[in-house]
């Protein structure tokens, strides 16, 4: 019999699927942007003036974005650099997994050509003890979700 309670968000992989991070798991405290919209085109038809249609024209992906403490994970610096300043852009793909309890796979998302569009590092304040948090934004051509 198979498990209808809702997931819990919190137990994920994030696994690199090629290039230079090929078959890199890096952990990660979150995963962001898993999320697709249609966009729409209004379109007026002559004479009829109590609406107008909207018509699908193509889906738009919000970027993935990740975060995670700050190591010194030279791979990921390096992909991000060679984006950033020498725009040696190499897209590869992601596959995100989210766990059960048991840490089996429940969903699996394959993110299709992703590239670093933003790389950041979360400020240093000598008041707080607080873990530096890099950041790592994405884009991506699309994503397929895939039940396990």
């Amino acid at each position: 019999m198979k498990n209808t309670y809702p997931s819990v968000g919190f137990s994920f992989n994030v696994e690199f699927l090629g290039g230079t991070l090929q078959s890199a798991k890096i952990g990660f405290q979150s995963v962001t942007g898993l999320s697709v919209e249609m966009q729409l085109e209004s379109l007026k038809e002559g004479g009829e003036n109590r609406f107008e249609y909207n018509l699908p024209t193509r889906k738009k992906y919000s970027p993935l974005v990740l975060k995670r403490g700050l190591t010194q994970n030279t791979k990921i610096i390096k992909w991000c650099s060679e984006t950033m300043l020498n725009f040696d852009i190499q897209p590869v793909n992601l596959q995100i997994t989210l766990l059960n309890a048991s840490q089996k796979p429940l969903m699996i998302w394959d993110v299709i050509n992703a590239w670093p569009k933003k790389w950041s590092v979360s400020d240093f304040d000598a008041e707080k003890s607080a873990i530096a948090i890099e950041t790592l934004e994405l884009n991506y051509q699309y994503f397929e979700p895939k039940p396990v």
